[in-house]
């Protein structure tokens, strides 16, 4: 692609449809977008003259969405480019860690070429950016950490990442505080943690390590939480405590946090206040085989919620596309977001946030000073691009295209 140049004929939503005061569809128009240094400078409607000597590529009418962000992924697990086969059923989550702990050395050889073809997948779908939790344990050392890095860095340009120091197979119950130090002084950029009470059998001492090390190491911390009901939510309440007395606002993450929606709606309010008021995340896969944090009242709260594809076709599950859309519409469908807004509003949960247009109907995305980051969609809106899974027929990183077509200039899907 050039440096600078006009993307034209871009559709985006515009405003909503409204009849007898309800939003009954949403309003599209098509416009003009000067791209320069990754940057949008300017946005025009189409029909007005360009008056450019500058290049021009054409959208065709495509429309346009914020890219995507897959907020919770485990690159090094996937078996994604090896032969197909399925999983081994296991009874429960200390089984099934017995049973990746038997395959973990015979997988870390092919870490990089593996993650690969997940970041293909991933990129294609139009994701721009992942974090990936990767596995930090006595088993392979530091080995997942160095494929993966090796393969984020084949896509550099194309993705950013974050990479969270992951202690799989427990911090204290496999003893693994040193080597997640070492990692995040190799590239590990946040420090992760599992389940404290059900995995660590010691809460506090879990959680305190875990956020010693983020300070000692000045990182953002994304701690899995499986453990259900009043051992999850202590856990949940324990660390907020922590954040609190070590400043770390706006710093932590929670992946599943499974117990919120295992109290009652009551402890489930006053824990979102608490969650919104340290900037407390909650990262969701959108389960359909067990009880999720309620993301409506989240996000009704202040929180942030955001999707990931976790691991998928890997010794836990073969199930899984990679497709950040397909996250949000099962969200909507969750959360039976029918309607013309509220299905246009879902796409916030895999775009780090960013809407295309608030419930009066102004448009949000994008801004002259966005970075040209979208995704080019074969539908008529963002309702119909979540609600229908819609094509994905291009995507653009700071103005650059990485997967798809635009006006004839290609990137093919195994580049």
């Amino acid at each position: 692609m050039y440096k600078a140049y006009w993307l034209t004929n871009v559709t985006l939503d515009s405003g909503y449809v409204f009849g007898n005061e309800r939003i009954e569809g949403t309003k599209t128009d098509l416009y003009n977008l000067y791209i320069n240094d990754g940057i949008i400078k300017e946005i025009r409607f189409a029909n007005a003259p360009l008056q450019t000597h500058l290049p021009v590529q054409d959208a065709s009418k495509l429309l346009a969405l914020p890219a995507f962000k897959e907020m919770h992924n485990h690159l090094d697990k996937t078996y994604l480019g090896l032969p197909w086969k399925s999983c081994t059923p296991a009874a429960n989550l200390t089984e099934r860690l017995k049973l990746e702990a038997e395959e973990l050395t015979e997988l870390a050889e092919t870490g990089q070429h593996r993650a690969e073809h997940m970041l293909q997948l991933l990129l294609q779908g139009g994701a721009t950016h992942v974090r990936t939790h990767v596995n930090i344990d006595p088993y392979i050392g530091l080995k997942n950490l160095e494929e993966i890095q090796k393969a984020l860095d084949h896509f550099k340009g194309k993705m950013t990442h974050e990479i969270v120091a992951f202690p799989q197979h427990g911090l204290l119950r496999t003893n693994s505080t040193a080597l997640m130090r070492q990692a995040m002084t190799e590239g590990a950029s946040l420090v992760g943690g599992l389940d404290p009470g059900g995995i660590d059998q010691n809460i506090e001492a879990s959680l305190y390590e875990m956020m010693n090390m983020a300070v000692e190491f000045d990182a953002d911390i994304d701690i899995h939480l499986h453990d259900p009901g009043h051992l999850g939510f202590y856990t949940i309440k324990k660390l907020a405590s922590l954040v609190e007395e070590a400043g770390w606002k706006n710093r932590v993450a929670i992946s599943h946090a499974f117990a919120i929606g295992d109290v009652s709606v009551g402890e489930s309010a006053e824990m979102a206040d608490e969650l919104a008021s340290l900037g407390i995340a909650i990262m969701s896969t959108v389960p359909i085989n067990r009880v999720m944090p309620p993301v409506d009242l989240l996000n009704e709260k202040g929180v942030h919620v955001a999707l990931g594809c976790d691991g998928f076709y890997d010794s836990w599950s073969p199930f899984g596309t990679g497709d950040m859309l397909e996250k949000a519409g099962r969200l909507a469908e969750r959360y039976k977001w029918k309607d013309e807004y509220s299905l246009s509003q879902s796409l916030q949960f895999i775009t780090g946030g960013v809407k295309t247009l608030d419930r009066d109907g102004n448009r949000l995305w994008p801004n002259v000073g966005d970075a040209a980051s979208m995704v080019l969609v074969d539908a008529s809106c963002s309702a119909e691009a979540v609600a229908r899974r819609s094509r994905r027929a291009a995507v653009l990183a700071n103005g650059n295209l990485v997967y798809g077509k635009i006006s004839g200039e290609a990137v093919l899907a195994d580049n």
